[in-house]
């Protein structure tokens, strides 16, 4: 199984793909699309979904999970985020991969058996857990990886992790 892990955002998406594999664990490829506060909002998505789009095409995952909105007291953010969300749902939907989604707590108790965790102990859990020699930066690429874990976690597929 081949999961893309997605952590949404206008500014930097995070992506991850990670596969099952052996009994094991394995981050395939990851990385992040960058956009510029200078570029128009509509520019900004379309970069985010024409990249997106050919990083599922190559990578070719089973499954997309992404990360629900966390809807707190920055509405601009949220709207924004649920922006690129909806792009990033629109290449699962033209890829023909379906699409999980997981909110930042669930995928913090997955990883580390603590919702409440810091981005560094999830960066920690998911060095080790897909065996990586150093911790992907920035952040949305750890949280992209951990997406992804957790959604084969939770399958069941995985059974010795």
């Amino acid at each position: 199984m081949r999961v893309i892990g997605i952590d949404p955002g206008t500014a930097r998406t995070g992506w991850g793909v990670v596969e099952f594999n052996n009994g094991m664990l394995k981050s395939i490829d990851f990385g992040y699309i960058k956009t510029t506060p200078r570029q128009p909002k509509e520019e900004r998505l379309k970069k985010i979904y024409e990249d997106l789009l050919v990083v599922v095409r190559n990578k070719m995952p089973d499954d997309m999970a992404i990360e629900k909105i966390f809807f707190n007291i920055n509405v601009k953010t949220a709207l924004s985020v649920g922006q690129a969300r909806g792009v990033c749902l629109l290449v699962a939907a033209i890829a023909g991969i379906p699409a999980y989604e997981y909110n930042t707590s669930e995928v913090k108790s997955i990883i580390t058996g603590y919702g409440r965790a810091t981005k560094e102990e999830v960066a920690s859990k998911v060095k080790g857990l897909l065996q990586l020699e150093k911790m992907p930066k920035p952040d949305d690429v750890t949280d992209a990886l951990a997406i992804a874990a957790t959604h084969i976690l939770l399958k069941g597929t995985c059974k010795n992790v």
